[in-house]
């Protein structure tokens, strides 16, 4: 299969003569057959995805204007010329991470002026058609949630509490809007935090926990009735890391609909291009098996276990950092990416924190100030080969 993968290359990306940044041919993507259902249908509506993070996801403990969040780690407002820039460009999902609890009273009712903002952009999205996914984010804590036994009943408070106000308020909204439960569940602070061990007792805890949690979200959702009673539902495993979804200890909740439940993955792989900065690589290359062989593996791994059985998987991250200017290794990266993922019939979204020229996780492709694509062939490549 590696080798078929290989030659389905025609032009590798190399920078071209004069430092030209080019997007690689790939033809003759692999042969995974697809079942013929309605979730593998909306899946391919779904196209290609792009988030927008470090926006409704920020969080500020200390107090202040809770509106001022929005900009706090991103820099700027969302827009509607935003949002009509990314569809424009093709992409035809947009993620929307919402963190909760600086918008929570004691009762964790949710704050009106908060939820209303949300909304609105939520609005922009479906207006074009896009498809939008909302979820609870950085809200992991054991004030909030957390997946221990000792934090269960608040878990389950805060979750639900929040599932049932956001179920309420959308929901008239049609399939288009996707719920997510939780963001990358882990027990925070511990050894494990980024990696389930099945043999670990915390770990098998967790798991256990988050199991119940997604279910209790699912069950939340269809008890609020309207549109709400069939919408695809996003749960993921633990830290949402395909290890997590794979593994044993991970259950799908029960549903009165039918098949309506995806999987919520998260894959910066590989870690040492896409993710990790001092020890990492800053090059990507398409003409040796081992960085596309780590994509292609647990790309197959989920394919076998959720896609070929009919049940729908949603890669609601993934990205590659600029690591001094590595474009053309991006570009390689999100082209083979996007091309191994609509190949087994995932539909993925780009994890998008703005343009920055500091230092941090420099995963931005859209400078929201001017709404501009500063690297259009990472936006063709991905277009090209997922949209």
């Amino acid at each position: 299969m590696l080798l078929a993968l290989l030659m389905s290359i025609v032009t590798l990306g190399a920078t071209a003569e004069g430092g030209e940044i080019t997007v690689p041919v790939l033809e003759n993507p692999p042969a995974f057959e697809i079942p013929d259902n309605a979730a593998m249908a909306f899946l391919r509506r779904m196209g290609v995805g792009w988030n927008l993070g470090n926006t409704f996801d920020a969080w500020r403990d200390g107090g202040g204007d809770e509106m001022s969040i929005e900009a706090y780690w991103c820099g700027v407002y969302t827009t509607e010329a935003m949002i009509e820039a990314v569809h424009a460009a093709g992409f035809s999902t947009i993620r929307v991470p919402v963190s909760w609890h600086n918008h929570v009273d004691a009762d964790f009712t949710l704050s009106a002026p908060w939820l209303d903002r949300v909304q609105q952009v939520v609005d922009w999205a479906v207006a074009r058609d896009m498809t939008v996914i909302l979820n609870i984010h950085h809200d992991e804590s054991p004030d909030f949630f957390y997946p221990s036994e000792a934090c269960y009943a608040m878990s389950e408070r805060y979750v639900r509490r929040v599932w049932e106000q956001l179920a309420g308020r959308f929901r008239d909204y049609g399939e288009q809007l996707v719920f997510e439960s939780l963001n990358e569940p882990r027990q925070k602070g511990t050894d494990w935090e980024w990696w389930l061990d099945e043999n670990n007792p915390d770990c098998r805890e967790a798991a256990d926990c988050i199991n119940r949690l997604n279910q209790l979200f699912v069950d939340t959702v269809r008890a609020s009735g309207g549109e709400n009673a069939h919408r695809y539902l996003m749960v993921p495993g633990y830290d949402a890391a395909p290890h997590g979804a794979l593994s044993e200890l991970f259950v799908l909740p029960t549903d009165a609909a039918d098949n309506r439940i995806i999987v919520s993955v998260h894959a910066y792989t590989p870690y040492s291009f896409a993710l990790q900065d001092e020890g990492g690589t800053d090059s990507f290359t398409l003409a040796t098996g081992a960085q596309t062989g780590e994509i292609g593996t647990f790309m197959n791994d989920l394919y076998h276990r959720y896609i070929a059985n009919g049940i729908p998987v949603v890669i609601g991250e993934f990205g590659a950092r600029d690591k001094n200017g590595n474009t053309q290794s991006r570009v390689d990266y999100a082209a083979w990416y996007a091309f191994s993922a609509k190949a087994r019939g995932i539909p993925c979204c780009w994890w998008d924190n703005n343009v920055f020229t500091g230092s941090g996780e420099r995963f931005g492709l859209l400078d929201r100030a001017s709404c501009t694509w500063p690297c259009p062939q990472i936006v063709e490549a991905l277009v090209k080969y997922a949209g």
